[in-house]
């Protein structure tokens, strides 16, 4: 037996000396605390030192002998594989023998360095933990079942999945069946610990609990009325993982469940009632919601709604009391939260609508009360509201209306608001049943604009803009004029809280409009331009958006000599001002990328200093993250959005401009800059770099060409489905390269024919990819037919269903002649697909008159192949409107 470790005293002073000083608050303190700490480190017995402070010298104050053990807790994570064998046994014991320490503090504190040394080997070399932990649940004395189970329940976070796992002989056997028995226990901080150590594995369908779920079950509906908001709040969670993964035991009792859940979701306790209101949410995404929910949504309705109420805290943390002018006051910087550049992708239009947005999200319930924690009972009742809207759609505005009458007009804000966040949050599922409704409500929304409470005016913002689709489909005198009118206001409004709401508004009301606002662009700009003097800095991002979605909604309307002077000076002069390091050229970047979309020559004289610092700081980037690979520890990794957004405006310049571009690129390395961004490793960097390429290969191709040797292998390599976007726009680069190569595409078929042929025969294939990789195809058949004809049995069919949705446009226009150059060098291809052929041929409203004449040989010649009679047959197959088209525009 080894004599008992001891520490020296002089030592000991000396540790305790440096845990007095780390808890000064100056820096430079601090960071010699840091410096010594890390030599101290050299020494092995340094953490027998620590673990002493924590667990015998009680003379000590908790705090100190508490931050001995979190810097061991530190030590532990970093070198514990170091660590000579007594060290680490010596710390073991002590844990163990103090887990039951009188001070809470303490007790957690073991509890954690107990936790992270079971992480660290994987509780295998610690045989003993667990069964040790949990003889000491029996314990007579409180403190030491209390941080057993404390210890208990942060290994269960921790490691669950090795405790489920054959590595250790299941101790989850004993355990579980363990941690059920103290549900009842007398203490509420137990039961608590015990619920939460068994919630662990719910999730996880951990077959020792499973084996056990009915006794479970029964435990918690045994503890449905603790008088413990900590235990209550266990249960809820419990019940809402159980109905994710268990649903088949629930179902059973799912009406006294459902009565307990409506209980819960008005606790006193805010923690419980937003844990119980998210059972609303996950009960919603379950098939059965419908038929076990029907019969208490009179009781549900009015209990969401209540919950979508400001509280009394929010609205002090809002200052919601107090008429708020604070446009004056610049932001906190910390509020402002980072913005995700969105890349250019490439996609098509469709018949009857603008562009297509698969990710056409951004009108989430997210009335944005930063200040508040971000999750709250306020907003997830509105989320549940808003799901359940989609599941009972009409319904449940039979229980909402007579609710709604009162909260619109009633006298107290509060109350009023909540009945607006209401309106807002069930606009996406019982659309058809407000809009009788509309005509008058839309009238009193914007009346409330102009609410003196700014929480009022900022939440009617939101829900206006949820009703843009209606207000945009009528007459634009009725609705449009009157909520533009208001909501101009609204964005110079001298709250910013409102200005915020008001602009990410009326971005939501340009994209639904588009051209329906050009009557009033002078009006609308005017009131952007202001904004620019009057908004602080986080506030000037929303206001970028919106001026580049008008862009993008009105195109070349813009393009009025008048209106480039309004709007042009302020978007410079900010542009001026910002030096290369500041994020906030992201917005402005994306904004102007859109506003020279849309000028097109307008934007001429602005376009050659806006290119020079385009091609800057994609050189810059490329540089810094050149020095940072070859030298990491000096020089740190660059913010590529910087380079990404770059990109992205000199597309947009190469889109608006064209072939006016041609002297910029003639002066400039920027083909040599996108042959290193074109192999960068991150996909954004790619996916916008094959923007480029293909918005330069329309404007400038004389540049491009001499590259193409180098561009095509890069090319082919990215064409992997896997990363969308990225492979997206490689595919539309190459069908815009091939158009411009005519018959000197040839060497590079072989490169991306059968990656494409694959990707377009591949299951669950997005549409927007789709549809680029069949014009792709097309083109590459339409200069290439030899090369590429042979294979057109095996891409024919998803080539038609993909392309017979999209407008007619140029790049249609070649993908079609592709096709039928490719037929007439290979007719059999075509035969067993026909049929789809035809149906795709039928989706051309006016084709160019000489395409039109190649799709009339190909019906008739097929029609004369196989005869009369077996043609008869066959378009007897047809559906009515494709038989009658093919009638009337081909005479088959």
């Amino acid at each position: 037996m080894e004599c008992e470790w001891k520490p020296d005293e002089q030592g000991l002073q000396q540790i305790l000396q440096l845990l007095k000083e780390s808890q000064s608050p100056d820096t430079s303190t601090q960071r010699s605390v840091q410096q010594r700490l890390e030599q101290l480190n050299q020494y092995p017995d340094f953490n027998n030192y620590l673990i002493f402070v924590l667990t015998k010298l009680k003379s000590e104050d908790e705090p100190t002998r508490s931050l001995s053990g979190l810097i061991l807790k530190n030590n532990v994570k970093a070198h514990y594989q170091n660590f000579p064998n007594g060290v680490s046994d010596f710390i073991k014991n002590e844990c163990l023998q103090n887990i039951g320490d009188t001070s809470p503090l303490i007790r957690a504190t073991v509890g954690i360095l107990i936790t992270t040394i079971a992480s660290k080997g994987e509780l295998q070399n610690w045989p003993e933990l667990l069964p040790k932990l949990c003889l000491l649940l029996d314990s007579e004395d409180y403190n030491t079942c209390e941080g057993a189970f404390g210890a208990l329940q942060k290994i269960c976070e921790d490691s669950a999945e090795i405790l489920d796992s054959d590595m250790l002989d299941r101790p989850l056997n004993v355990m579980i069946p363990k941690f059920l028995q103290f549900f009842k226990h007398n203490s509420p901080k137990i039961r608590s610990h015990a619920i939460a150590c068994v919630n662990q594995f719910i999730i996880s369908r951990t077959q020792a609990l499973m084996l056990h779920i009915d006794s479970f079950i029964e435990n918690l509906f045994a503890l449905a009325t603790d008088e413990e908001p900590e235990v209550r709040k266990n249960v809820c969670r419990a019940l809402v993982m159980l109905l994710e993964v268990r649903l088949d035991r629930l179902l059973p009792h799912m009406h006294n469940i459902i009565e307990y859940m409506l209980l819960r979701t008005q606790d006193q306790d805010e923690n419980v009632a937003l844990e119980a209101c998210e059972f609303w949410l996950t009960l919603a995404e379950q098939p059965v919601c419908k038929e076990v929910l029907c019969g208490h949504l009179s009781q549900l309705t009015p209990v969401l709604v209540n919950g979508m109420k400001y509280s009394e805290i929010d609205i002090i943390l809002l200052k919601g009391d107090i008429e708020e002018e604070d446009e004056a006051i610049p932001d906190n910087e910390q509020d402002i939260r980072p913005r995700f550049h969105r890349s250019r992708t490439v996609a098509q239009q469709h018949e009857g609508d603008g562009i297509e947005d698969e990710e056409d999200d951004d009108d989430e319930l997210d009335d944005d009360d930063d200040t508040i924690s971000d999750w709250n009972l306020r907003k997830c009742s509105a989320a549940a509201l808003d799901v359940l809207a989609n599941v009972f759609r009409d319904d449940l505005l039979l229980h909402l209306l007579p609710l709604l009458k009162e909260l619109l007009f009633h006298p107290e804000w509060v109350v009023k608001e909540s009945g607006i966040l209401v309106l807002g949050a069930i606009a996406e599922g019982c659309m058809q049943g407000m809009i009788p409704y509309l005509p008058e409500l839309i009238p009193h929304l914007v009346q409330c604009l102009s609410d003196k409470k700014a929480l009022v005016r900022s939440i009617t913002c939101w829900t206006l803009s949820r009703y843009a689709h209606w207000v945009v489909s009528q007459p634009p005198d009725d609705y449009l004029k009157p909520l533009m009118t208001e909501l101009l206001k609204r964005i110079l409004d001298s709250n910013k809280r409102v200005q915020e709401a008001a602009c990410s508004a009326f971005a939501t009301l340009e994209e639904e409009a588009c051209t329906e606002l050009v009557p009033y662009l002078a009006f609308i700009l005017d009131t952007l331009v202001f904004a620019f003097s009057k908004y602080q800095h986080k506030n000037l991002l929303i206001l970028y958006d919106a001026i580049g979605t008008l862009a993008d909604s009105v195109g070349h309307h813009l393009n009025k000599p008048e209106y480039i002077q309004m709007l042009m000076p302020p978007l410079i002069q900010k542009w001026n001002q910002l030096k290369d390091e500041d994020k906030d050229l992201f917005p402005l970047l994306e904004c102007l990328s859109s506003v020279a979309t849309a000028l097109q020559d307008g934007f001429l004289p602005y376009c050659e200093p806006v290119y020079q610092r385009c091609v800057n700081l994609v050189q810059k980037t490329l540089a810094q993250s050149m020095l940072h690979q070859s030298q990491p520890d000096q020089y740190e990794a660059p913010d590529k959005d910087f380079m990404i957004v770059a990109l992205d405006l000199l597309s947009g310049l190469a889109e608006g401009l064209g072939g006016t571009i041609e002297e910029l690129v003639a002066r400039s390395n920027i083909l040599t800059l996108m042959y290193q961004c074109m192999q960068d490793k991150m996909p954004e960097v790619r996916q916008s770099s094959f923007a480029l390429l293909g918005d330069l290969t329309k404007a400038c191709f004389q540049h491009v060409k001499p590259c193409i040797a180098d561009f095509m292998p890069i090319l082919g390599t990215n064409l992997n489905p896997e990363l969308i976007s990225v492979c997206n726009n490689a595919t539309w680069a190459i069908g815009e390269i091939s158009i411009q190569m005519g018959p000197e595409m040839q060497p590079y078929i072989a490169m991306v024919l059968h990656q494409l042929v694959e990707i377009i025969n591949r299951p669950n294939t997005p549409k927007t990819l789709l549809e680029n990789t069949a014009i792709t195809i097309g083109r590459l058949g339409y200069v290439c037919p030899q090369e590429v004809a042979p294979m057109l049995q095996q891409f024919i069919r998803p080539w038609c269903t993909s392309l017979r949705n999209i407008r007619d446009n140029e790049e249609k226009d070649s993908a079609f002649r592709g096709i039928c150059t490719m037929i007439s060098v290979n007719p059999g291809g075509v035969v067993q697909d026909f049929i789809f052929f035809c149906d795709a041929v039928a989706s051309w409203v006016n084709p160019k008159e000489d395409l039109r004449d190649m799709f009339y040989k190909i019906l008739h010649g097929f029609k004369n192949q196989v005869g009369e009679e077996n043609w008869r047959r066959f378009s007897d197959q047809f559906p009515t409107p494709l038989k009658e088209r093919l009638a009337t525009f081909y005479g088959v």
